[in-house]
């Protein structure tokens, strides 16, 4: 009897075991815990709430740009680069308070100076698909992000600049753009092309734009679903930019699921002038340099090669990319 008792203790704990090496590689790979909060809140109907500084769950319509700012919890600061995040949250069922109480949610706030950082397209030869961690690294970026959506075959769609040159053709008449003309970075709708001047050397075409000089397009809320799955409670992505030519970057963390009239009206908070959404859901995956190494954010598996397409890799063909400028060189005393 003994015996039998001391293997069945054996037995639960080999189960118990495995069952934490499963959360455990699904938490590395599928980032499990940032999905259970994102499935547990899909179907919500309450808006997203966010943590003030003074301990209260307030909607963005809520709050003052002042109470936004200061909501912000800063992660990491440099010359022209802050990465800030804001504790959010969703009412919903049973299980979405449980997931969200125990596991969490954020939406991540990152601002680069154009002085002080180049911006860029950033892919491999032939387009070949790959990740933001791979962008990162090769090109010793010290932020990059999923740009546009892909067609099924990988290719990006729409149109694709870099170094000066046009290097994918357009896809219909969509209605974002992020592009760079005399060294300075723009996002916002595609107007803004033909409105600063110059010849564009870096940029992609994305979609879909939802400002434009401090003003929310209004099918963002009245007609959201015309166009786009704005109503949708997913990982989003706005690149947008200030008045002064600050690039912002508002971006769904770990179970900080939006739509897309929550993610431009936490952009239109920060004081952002003009914005567009990037490619996000599944595909959401950006990386950003720190004094501690490179942080990954990967909304769902971007490393195991499964075929089934519940679980396939999650990889893009073209990202933006920012690296710091090169020092100015001061020609000293002959």
């Amino acid at each position: 009897m003994p015996n039998k008792r001391g293997c069945l203790k054996l037995l639960l704990l080999l189960v118990l075991a495995g069952a934490l090496l499963v959360w455990l590689a699904g938490e590395v790979f599928f980032n499990l815990n940032s999905n259970l909060v994102a499935v547990a809140v899909r179907d919500s109907k309450s808006p997203l709430q966010i943590l003030t500084k003074r301990g209260e769950w307030k909607p963005a319509q809520a709050l003052t740009a002042g109470d936004l700012d200061a909501a912000l919890i800063e992660r990491h600061r440099e010359t022209g680069m802050r990465w800030a995040t804001l504790k959010v949250r969703r009412a919903g069922s049973t299980a979405a308070s449980i997931a969200q109480r125990v596991f969490g949610a954020e939406v991540h706030v990152v601002t680069l100076s154009a002085d002080r950082f180049d911006f860029m397209t950033t892919y491999q030869p032939k387009f070949a698909l790959t990740t933001a961690h791979e962008r990162m690294a090769d090109g010793n970026l010290w932020f990059c992000i999923t740009a546009n959506f892909r067609d099924p075959k990988g290719r990006p769609m729409g149109w694709v600049y870099h170094e000066g040159r046009q290097v994918n053709t357009p896809f219909g008449d969509w209605s974002g753009c992020f592009f760079v003309k005399d060294g300075r970075p723009w996002c916002g709708p595609k107007s803004l092309l033909n409105e600063v001047p110059g010849l564009i050397q870096e940029g992609c075409q994305v979609y879909p734009s939802v400002m434009k000089n401090h003003t929310t397009f209004s099918y963002v809320d009245l007609k959201p679903d015309e166009f786009f799955d704005g109503s949708r409670i997913s990982y989003r992505s706005l690149a947008g930019m200030r008045q002064d030519g600050t690039i912002v970057f508002v971006l769904s963390g770990d179970g900080g699921v939006m739509n897309v009239s929550e993610v431009t009206e936490i952009a239109r908070k920060l004081d952002v002038q003009h914005a567009t959404l990037l490619d996000g859901g599944r595909a959401l995956q950006y990386s950003i340099r720190t004094d501690d190494g490179p942080w990954h954010f990967h909304a769902f598996n971007t490393e195991l090669p499964f075929k089934h397409k519940w679980l396939e890799r999650q990889m893009s063909p073209v990202y933006i990319g920012v690296r710091r400028k090169a020092p100015a060189i001061v020609q000293g005393p002959q």
